[in-house]
């Protein structure tokens, strides 16, 4: 795997929601590194990738109330683990559950193993709430998919608070989720 900065030279069989993404980081003049890699559906995958691209890619959840009318991108640390009693009484929904692949696709352009704060450009109603774990922003970097996960960004997480989401007009909810000890 090797790293690049910016948007590939050659675009051919990028799909076009990949390609989105770069003209609209390019656009708003938001550096990025790349790299190039097989799927990576897993969080176990992108910690390969975190290692060559030397930043954390986050684990993002596409999440759901009961009725489908709110939608929620939940960002954080990968090694965290995730209880929807945790997050609930946060977004202030209860009953939330995982969206469906439909859902992905309608709001955020997006299949499940692809999910990213970078789907947030497709979602041009902002019906997607974004909540961002406080740990996440503590360093200066975040790794996330450019809507496919066959690739993967590095941004400097003060692009992406200051440039990236007032482009998108999505706010932010930072919230803290309890971290668990692990049973061995």
């Amino acid at each position: 795997m090797q790293v690049y900065i910016g948007r590939p030279k050659n675009e051919e069989g990028r799909l076009p929601k990949e390609i989105r993404v770069y003209d609209f980081l390019d656009k708003l003049g938001v550096e990025y590194y790349r790299i190039d890699h097989n799927e990576a559906d897993t969080m176990e995958e992108c910690e390969k990738i975190e290692k060559e691209l030397n930043t954390v890619i986050c684990k993002n959840l596409f999440l759901c109330n009961r009725q489908k009318t709110a939608f929620y991108l939940l960002m954080m640390p990968g090694n965290k683990t995730f209880k929807t009693k945790d997050f609930s009484p946060l977004v202030g929904s209860s009953r939330l559950s995982f969206a469906g692949e439909d859902d992905m696709k309608k709001y955020l352009d997006v299949t499940p193993g692809s999910v990213s704060i970078m789907g947030l450009i497709n979602d041009k109603d902002s019906v997607v709430h974004l909540a961002i774990d406080e740990e996440v922003l503590k360093p200066d970097f975040i790794g996330c998919h450019p809507c496919i996960n066959t690739s993967s960004l590095k941004i400097k997480t003060s692009d992406l608070l200051e440039k990236y989401l007032p482009a998108t007009k999505h706010k932010l909810q930072i919230v803290s989720l309890p971290r668990y000890e692990e049973n061995n």
